[in-house]
């Protein structure tokens, strides 16, 4: 399947989705601001709970989406998919940062 390039496409499945979602991806700097933005809110997620300081939470949508906003205003140049496809959008984003760290999709983009 060849990756859509419509964010107003509609998605049977995440499968089907994917590859659109890696398509609206291939600036490295944009790539890179994602997989930061993610380990941040991992490492939040172990403050807060090593620290039981439930209101660090809050921080998760601040530097997920801030991290991954940047990357596509200023160097992919595009809409995050989150605006089209909520669900499917955070789960690209983990499939993606998953890839990243198993060496199946690079950093450095296309």
């Amino acid at each position: 399947m060849t990756a859509q390039t419509s964010a107003d496409t509609h998605f049977a499945s995440f499968k089907e989705f994917y590859p659109f979602y890696l398509n609206e991806h291939k600036d490295g700097t944009c790539r890179t601001l994602h997989f930061i933005g993610s380990w941040l809110v991992l490492t939040v997620i172990a403050l807060a709970v090593f620290m039981a300081s439930w209101s660090l939470l809050w921080f998760i949508p601040l530097v997920g989406y801030g991290f991954a906003w940047v990357g596509h205003f200023f160097f992919e140049k595009n809409r995050p998919a989150t605006f089209k496809h909520p669900l499917y959008s955070l789960m690209g984003d983990w499939v993606m940062f998953k890839d990243i760290l198993v060496g199946k999709i690079s950093l450095k983009g296309e």
